[in-house]
């Protein structure tokens, strides 16, 4: 089996796996846990992407909706806030459907906001072939109105909102959401906290390029700000940090073992350091992260 077919297999295993979990806990009905970060600032934390809420007298920014079968549920969540007549943008941080799918019923309700790159690839239909994932092209209500190129402040509910596009990262359109005021901000799938990240490299994204744009967030924050990852528990600039130095120490070894001629199946035999085993505890294990670092240093030459 060729190693495209391996890794895509050894995804779709994990993504089955999250999704049945997921499932069996919303047994229910999809539902949300609401964390409190400040008396304004809450997460929302569904099957998808973390969601970011600010509330206050000019209604609710939220930052991404989830897939679009837990929308009854954001629906539900949202009451908690006013209910969903009260939004008035939404930040999509990236075009996945884990993030933006909420659109197709939120985006009836709130202007979307995001990076130029984000609308261009909703107009069209889009792959992640790793997950053997295809998205339609969204309807015109759900697509991002209001797009930037580099940076965008928003002025809403007494806070000062900056969306800052980090290139190359995870994707070719994140944005990063700074609350200047509340010192709190959303990385968006820069960040899964305490486990190996999926970086789409197929579309736009690149390891070493993701820790330069982490290194470039660190030198905007403090030890005081909140820091909410794309997936994962609220985090910090420390947590952060140890983040940044596994994309980089795992990519240095990947390098290493492909400096001495090995090949990809050589080295996901021979593994990475003990000391990152910690980082397998989410849905990509040591060989498939080795994978896509791989896949990351060849695109990146």
């Amino acid at each position: 089996m060729s190693f495209a077919k391996t890794l895509s297999v050894l995804l779709l295993s994990s993504a089955f796996c999250l999704s049945a979990n997921a499932e069996n806990h919303h047994k229910q009905g999809p539902s949300f846990k609401h964390e409190a970060l400040t008396d304004n600032i809450s997460l929302l934390k569904g099957r998808g992407g973390n969601i970011g809420i600010l509330v206050g007298d000019q209604g609710i920014l939220m930052i991404d909706d989830d897939y679009r079968n837990m929308s009854a549920g954001l629906q539900e969540a949202l009451k908690k806030y006013g209910g969903e007549n009260k939004l008035t943008y939404i930040i999509n941080t990236h075009w996945h459907g884990d993030h933006t799918e909420g659109n197709h019923h939120f985006g009836h309700h709130a202007q979307i906001i995001a990076h130029d790159k984000v609308r261009e690839r909703l107009l069209t239909s889009q792959e992640v072939k790793l997950f053997n994932m295809k998205t339609e092209p969204y309807p015109e209500h759900a697509l991002p109105s209001i797009t930037y190129q580099q940076a965008l402040t928003l002025h809403i509910n007494d806070e000062e909102v900056q969306l800052v596009h980090l290139p190359g990262g995870h994707t070719d359109g994140d944005s990063v959401v700074f609350f200047k005021k509340a010192n709190v901000v959303h990385m968006g799938d820069h960040y899964f906290n305490g486990f190996f990240p999926f970086v789409d490299i197929q579309n736009g994204g690149s390891v070493s390029q993701m820790a330069r744009n982490i290194g470039r967030v660190l030198n905007m924050i403090d030890e005081n700000t909140t820091v909410i990852p794309g997936h994962g528990p609220v985090s910090n600039k420390q947590e952060l940090a140890a983040y940044k130095a596994m994309l980089e120490g795992t990519s240095a070894e990947v390098e290493a073992m492909r400096e001495q001629g090995m090949n990809l199946g050589q080295m996901q035999l021979k593994g990475l350091s003990p000391k990152w085993d910690s980082w397998t505890k989410g849905f990509l294990s040591s060989g498939v992260w080795i994978g896509i670092v791989n896949s990351s240093l060849d695109a990146d030459r």
